[in-house]
């Protein structure tokens, strides 16, 4: 073989070389193309369902804030309070003497002289 034909070779088996190269990158191009749009599409239903959600959220918090403030008059839940209150009122009236007397009690600062020699024979001991 002569050198035009060796040269000839090389220029027809590059050329070959760059086609499959250039159908693989066209490929290659198609499939990152359809993982863009895929992506995409996951992106608008996420901002669909994102809106969805919150005018969801804001008719529920509207829905509630409106029933809660007009739903029960100030009248029936004074005068349910009272009616529980005498219900109760006996074991109310006799947790408040119980926690009167309790604050009634006198308070120590430390401990008694008598406590005081029984630590300090206690930390003797303990160091000997």
């Amino acid at each position: 073989m002569s050198g035009l034909e060796k040269a000839l070779f090389n220029l027809k088996f590059t050329a070959k070389q760059l086609n499959r190269q250039a159908a693989k990158a066209s490929k290659d191009e198609k499939t990152e193309k359809d993982k863009l749009k895929k992506i995409s599409a996951v992106m608008d239903r996420f901002e669909t369902q994102f809106e969805d959600l919150d005018v969801a959220t804001g008719y529920y918090e509207n829905a509630t804030t409106s029933a809660t403030a007009v739903g029960t008059p100030q009248e029936d839940v004074d005068r349910l309070m009272n009616q529980v209150a005498d219900e109760a009122g006996v074991e109310l009236n006799q947790e408040m003497e119980g926690a009167a007397a309790v604050k009634a009690a006198p308070v120590t600062s430390g401990p008694s002289a008598v406590e005081e020699d029984g630590l300090g024979e206690r930390l003797r001991a303990l160091r000997s």
